[in-house]
């Protein structure tokens, strides 16, 4: 058994001890060991052994099996195709029916502004490359690499390239109308 497969046996009983709302106390005094041993074993400072699992994996209904089987990796890779559409192309960077719909978006140069639009929802977009020209409602902006815009999409608003060359941008769409929220936290800086 592979010893990765070992160190999740501690953790995976503490989870399905604390799922079913019950106490060290209560699990270690139904399978007839001291709630100690099972600390000491959900914490993996202590070996584990058939003696001390069958009881309890009976007393959390659990098989062996959903100890010690190996973690399941899904393969994590978006392989959704690329697209053309109103003089711009389209990767997808996340799969069809994702709450947030992220891509990236190259802008090819044109001659003329694009209509606006209006559409439930919030945006995201961030320029990699290239300079993007936004229209917002009656205003117009020019963002360069590394500048972010995030706004209301019920907003008339429209994209395109604003130079000669192409704009290359990450896009965060969320159809709900939610904001993007970080969820960084600052941490006070530590003085010598």
């Amino acid at each position: 058994m592979p010893q990765d497969s070992l160190k999740q046996i501690g953790p995976r009983l503490r989870a399905a001890r604390r799922a079913r709302g019950l106490t060290l106390d209560q699990v270690s005094r139904a399978a007839g060991i001291s709630a100690s041993t099972l600390s000491r074993l959900e914490s993996g400072r202590r070996q584990a052994n058939l003696e001390l699992l069958l009881p309890l994996t009976r007393e959390l209904q659990l098989s062996l099996d959903d100890l010690v089987r190996p973690a399941e990796v899904e393969d994590p890779r978006i392989r959704e195709k690329p697209y053309r559409a109103n003089g711009m192309t389209v990767q997808p960077l996340s799969p069809p029916g994702a709450p947030l719909q992220t891509c990236k978006i190259t802008y090819a140069p044109r001659r003329r502004r694009p209509p606006q639009r209006t559409h439930d929802g919030y945006e995201w977009s961030y320029v990699v490359s290239g300079r993007l020209r936004l229209f917002l409602a009656d205003r117009e902006l020019v963002l360069e690499p590394g500048e972010a815009a995030e706004f209301d999409t019920r907003l008339p608003h429209a994209f395109m390239a604003a130079d000669d060359g192409p704009a290359e941008v990450i896009s965060i769409f969320g159809a709900d109308g939610a904001r993007i929220h970080l969820r960084a936290r600052s941490r006070p800086v530590s003085r010598p």
